[in-house]
């Protein structure tokens, strides 16, 4: 594809040079795929996996206020994020619905990066700022100084390892450490996205095609593949991982959609918080579940849950499962539908296919 709207990233060359296959998303030229979104997943699983999300948005916040600023913005509790640490969060409208999910890294005592979603970025950055007012705060769009690369796999600290001085061991899960990768300054966390241990190398966009090759040059004898968003998609999936604009959107609130955990009402007033807390003491209609397909076909999202002539639920997600070789997918149901065992009835294209809901995540990685 070609065209001329569609923003790239700095790895661009790089896709085209292994032979991706290449598609709009988000407006960025993406690779969707190399050599199959099997063979990347199962790569991921056992190996290792090389995935290009410099598409991913990123909002500077720093100043005297930017913790209380933040505090009130997000969710999630930011007086407990020790500077080298990162948590998950959101920001929600006033209706307690999501306008993005997103990271928070605390980068000092008082200045943070938030790392949002390609497809909200723009939105995300416009939204904050509009509510900086009575906050001694600077904010910044600053997605055009990162290229973004994620090692993902079980060998991706041996594959990383020699090429970084920086103790990737003393790097514990959702933390973070400013080194070097191959002479290039990156910020290294270990976060992910795809149920596996990993890395995420944040780099100077100039510095991200040679990394790319030399990653892919340390971690062949590994097994290391470069992997696309095919793969990025089914191994979130199957690791109940949300996915904005599938799972959560600005209809959905974290109690619907099994967030609460990332959700803070204890810490004083945010963002959605006086919302949330009705629902909560209302109850909710509806909730996400994961579910496994008995019958024969694959749901997609959009696919209805059906109970008779009436649809009572939708689906969120749903794919093949390389790891299990079965149909999976997550769906909203109602709240008498919600346990392990409850069967479900999906309409795939006109067709009553039977379901059962199972529960989530489902996979976990080994320990």
């Amino acid at each position: 594809m070609n065209d001329a709207n569609l923003l790239r990233t700095p790895l661009y060359a790089c896709h085209q040079k292994a032979g991706a296959r290449l598609v709009d998303f988000a407006g960025w030229e993406m690779p969707v795929q190399y050599s199959g979104v099997i063979d990347e997943h199962r790569a991921v699983r056992t190996a290792a996996g090389l995935f290009d999300v410099s598409h991913m948005g990123q909002i500077h916040v720093r100043g005297p206020q930017a913790e209380a600023y933040l505090q009130w913005l997000t969710p999630n509790d930011l007086g407990k994020l020790a500077e080298g640490r990162a948590h998950y969060s959101a920001f929600l409208t006033e209706r307690g619905t999501y306008v993005d999910d997103l990271l928070v890294y605390r980068l000092g005592p008082a200045e943070f990066l938030i790392v949002v979603n390609a497809s909200n970025a723009d939105k995300d950055f416009a939204w904050a700022k509009a509510r900086t007012a009575g906050f001694d705060v600077e904010i910044d769009n600053v997605s055009h100084r990162y290229a973004l690369l994620a090692l993902q796999g079980p060998r991706a600290i041996e594959i990383l390892a020699p090429l970084t001085a920086t103790d990737l061991s003393a790097i514990k899960y959702y933390g973070f450490a400013h080194g070097q990768v191959d002479g290039a300054r990156a910020i290294l966390s270990r976060t992910g996205y795809t149920g596996e241990d990993g890395f995420e190398l944040y780099v100077d966009p100039e510095e991200a095609p040679r990394l790319w090759d030399r990653l892919l040059e340390a971690g062949a004898a590994h097994g290391l593949i470069p992997a696309g968003l095919g793969a990025r998609d089914t191994l979130r999936l199957e690791a109940a991982m949300a996915l904005y604009g599938h799972e959560i959107d600005d209809q959905t609130t974290p109690l619907e959609a099994n967030l609460m955990w990332a959700v803070k009402l204890d810490k004083g007033d945010f963002v959605g918080r006086e919302a949330l807390v009705s629902a909560r003491e209302g109850g909710i209609a509806r909730r996400l579940v994961g579910f496994e397909v008995v019958g024969k076909g694959i749901a997609r999202q959009g696919h209805a849950i059906v109970s008779g002539d009436d649809t009572v639920g939708v689906v969120t997600s749903g794919t093949y499962s390389p790891t299990f070789e079965k149909a999976l997918g997550m769906a909203y149901v109602p709240l008498g539908s919600v346990e392990p065992g409850s069967p479900l009835e999906l309409d795939i294209r006109g067709k009553r296919v039977a379901a059962v809901v199972v529960p989530l995540p489902f996979y976990r990685r080994p320990r």
